[in-house]
């Protein structure tokens, strides 16, 4: 068995996936021999981030499982992996803390005016500005997973209201006030101030937020996007901020990365942008290391890899989540 690993592992993580599968080949490929050494995995970890023939991958026929390093899975799941027995499994709500710190940040931002006020010190301008406050708003929290349950209990000690959508409604936090399902949107979109996206990639998000659903939000809302950059179509979203239909936005990801530098986004006093650095932590190879091989021993005993995902979703379903699976485990 080839275990071929593409994410910035040192020594020891390597040693540690040894251990987990002491009777593996362990190949570190790297990315700059993922897309030559990926045919030969019969277990893939990582998240290529350079091209790799997939067609190539299946035609050889090694490939049995992906372990991704990362919540998002556009990277792997092309349509032959989609319709192939690859079984399929991600980091989904491994670094949901550093999430929801990175939606506080851009959020608690937007609202005490921390753009403006940037630009003011870099003129050296001492000038009062308004600002807007956090305590009572209506929260709209787009996909509940576990960065999206994560960031309901980080938001729920400040007084507000948070509603949700999912595709699956069900087991709603106690911190959550209404969950909703996903055809519902457009009415979480009508009550909240604050909406905040953290929902998959996949055929039915792409684009999601466009005219009409900026449209459906009300005036002077605010939106947060740290999921996915393409569930937001940037000029609907200019559109809606000059319109003054929007009273701001936070953008951890955009719709093409890096932003385009000619991007009105960029200059607009009422944005805050961060370059998709939402997951990142100093714990994050050792946290993702982890989470390998608890599933790499779970998948060698003939059990089922926690984070498998519907890979016409491009999501797992609750009852397999890393997050809630733990969570059962440490309380039982």
């Amino acid at each position: 068995m080839r275990i071929v690993i593409c994410y910035p592992v040192e020594r020891r993580h390597l040693d540690q996936i040894q251990t987990a599968a002491p009777d593996a080949e362990v190949v570190n490929a790297g990315q700059e021999r993922i897309d030559e050494l990926l045919p030969s995995a019969d277990i893939f970890i990582g998240h290529a981030k350079v091209p790799v023939n997939w067609d190539r991958v299946l035609d050889a026929g090694n490939l049995k499982w992906i372990q991704s390093s990362a919540a998002g899975l556009d990277h792997c799941l092309v349509p032959g992996v989609i319709v192939s027995d690859i079984v399929v499994s991600s980091a989904s709500g491994l670094f949901a803390p550093q999430v929801a710190e990175q939606t506080f940040a851009l959020l608690t931002g937007l609202l005490r005016g921390m753009p403006r006020f940037f630009r003011a010190e870099e003129k050296r301008e001492f000038i009062r500005l308004p600002t807007d406050d956090l305590r009572g708003k209506t929260i709209g929290i787009v996909g509940m997973g576990g960065n999206g349950r994560m960031l309901a209990k980080t938001l729920s000690p400040w007084e507000v209201t948070l509603l949700g959508t999912d595709y699956y409604p069900i087991d709603a936090p106690k911190e959550v006030q209404r969950l909703m399902p996903a055809d519902s949107l457009d009415t979480l979109l009508a009550v909240s101030d604050i909406v905040i996206l953290t929902l998959p990639l996949n055929e039915s998000t792409l684009g999601l937020f466009d005219d009409s659903k900026f449209e459906a939000m009300k005036t002077g809302s605010y939106l947060i996007n740290v999921a996915r950059g393409s569930v937001v179509q940037e000029t609907a979203l200019v559109r809606a901020l000059e319109s003054g239909k929007l009273a701001g936005a936070g953008l951890d990801v955009t719709e093409v990365e890096p932003l385009a530098p000619e991007s009105p986004l960029w200059d607009d006093p009422r944005v805050m942008i961060t370059p998709h650095v939402g997951a990142q932590s100093y714990r994050r190879v050792d946290d993702t290391t982890d989470l390998a091989c608890d599933n790499l021993r779970r998948y060698l005993n003939g059990e089922t890899p926690l984070n498998i995902v519907d890979k016409k979703l491009g999501f797992p379903h609750p009852s397999v989540s890393w997050r809630s699976v733990k969570q059962k485990e440490a309380s039982s």
